[in-house]
């Protein structure tokens, strides 16, 4: 990895600390852990994981750009899709991962624009470094609609409104399932010698059982005639949606990610899965890299949550491509707001347009699946394009 950036020492020194905490919880595992459980420290141990510490995650000075970065037609598009879904149930938003806080503050400036303001806009977040920063963007962006902004630790006993998550599922931790031609695996971690006696973390698997071989065997994975086929499986994604099905009373879940419906998901070209991992900028492939430094991320399998969501008694309401949602949403009647044409402002938010929606960039990446209870459709979103039949 010679390509990256070197981590500062304070850096390396946290990254250090939670290997020590890692290898304290494999040897107390009996020597092997899951990659899901893994996953779940690097990015989630207190005061330590990637979301948990302290380091600056997003924009140009951190690790990726999500949407809301890019500029602010993402949310003012957006919030006509979320002005629908509570004016059919309540006018509450919950947003889950706020990131910077831009796509919140984006949403309520734009719904106070169409007067639809909602009365109470709720943040779940784990991050206190993110909160901090949630909170500084809307004091500097919306210091009068601030008041309205409250934070969440966990999942609310019962729920009716809007609920908005952009990039949560694929950092869900995942299970990492593998096909040999002897059968089902579950790749997992252990920290052991190598030929030399160094000590490190590395791979190691045991045959697949439980709730793992189930959903492995559920996916019918390829079986190749030699060698393996390694993929990922996002129990937690669909636990969390489960989840969210016991408390809406009213209302959809709006979920915004990169992923592919099942068929597209688990070709067989696609045989080392989809883990990526992300430092400053730069993709790679090594997850054992600076455990906490990286962000660790798997495309979305969004059949899995559709069929979650449908098991656990949503209706699912429709699922299109990320370009396809925001043109439905008016994004390019948001861009001839910005002004005149020729314009420095109008030009680079087409630009920034032109990303959120090109097919090579986030337009096709990107994809959007809404689950309700109790309100009717067709969602703005989905009003041209849906693909729920792809699912």
């Amino acid at each position: 990895m010679s390509s990256l950036p070197t981590p500062s020492p304070d850096a390396l020194d946290q990254s250090a600390r939670l290997l020590e905490r890692i290898e304290t919880e494999i040897d107390g595992a009996g020597g092997w852990i899951p990659f899901s459980r893994y996953m779940e420290l690097a990015l989630y141990a207190p005061g330590l994981g990637y979301y948990s510490g302290g380091a600056r995650k997003f924009g140009p000075g951190g690790d990726f750009i999500t949407a809301p970065e890019l500029t602010p037609l993402f949310g003012q598009a957006l919030a006509a899709q979320v002005e629908q879904v509570m004016r059919a149930s309540a006018p509450q938003v919950i947003e889950v991962g706020a990131g910077t806080g831009l796509l919140a503050a984006d949403l309520l400036l734009e719904l106070e624009q169409r007067g639809t303001l909602p009365e109470h806009y709720a943040i779940l977040e784990l991050s206190g470094e993110l909160r901090e920063r949630q909170f500084d963007t809307l004091a500097q962006k919306a210091p009068h609609l601030a008041a309205r902004v409250s934070w969440l630790d966990e999942l609310p006993n019962a729920f009716a409104g809007a609920v908005v998550a952009n990039e949560v599922l694929d950092v869900m931790p995942v299970h990492l399932v593998v096909s040999r031609p002897e059968g089902l695996f579950e790749r997992g971690v252990v920290f052991a010698p190598d030929t030399v006696g160094v000590k490190a973390l590395r791979w190691a698997d045991t045959p697949a059982t439980g709730a793992v071989a189930e959903g492995a065997r559920a996916l019918e994975l390829p079986r190749p005639q030699q060698g393996e086929y390694v993929s990922e499986l996002n129990l937690a994604g669909r636990a969390w949606v489960a989840a969210w099905a016991d408390r809406l009373r009213q209302g959809a879940l709006l979920l915004i990610d990169y992923g592919y419906p099942r068929a597209e998901y688990y070709l067989p070209s696609r045989s080392s899965g989809t883990l990526l991992c992300y430092y400053r900028h730069h993709a790679h492939g090594d997850p054992f890299l600076w455990p906490g430094l990286n962000d660790i991320t798997a495309f979305v399998d969004f059949t899995a949550v559709a069929e979650a969501a449908f098991d656990a008694g949503l209706d699912v309401q429709g699922y299109t491509s990320q370009a396809q949602f925001l043109f439905n949403c008016g994004v390019l009647q948001c861009l001839e707001r910005r002004g005149p044409r020729e314009g420095a402002d109008y030009i680079r938010a087409a630009r920034a347009v032109q990303r959120l929606t090109a097919p090579q960039e986030m337009g096709e990446l990107f994809k959007v699946l809404a689950v309700s209870r109790g309100i009717a459709g067709p969602l703005l979103g989905f009003t041209r394009g849906d693909r729920l039949h792809t699912l």
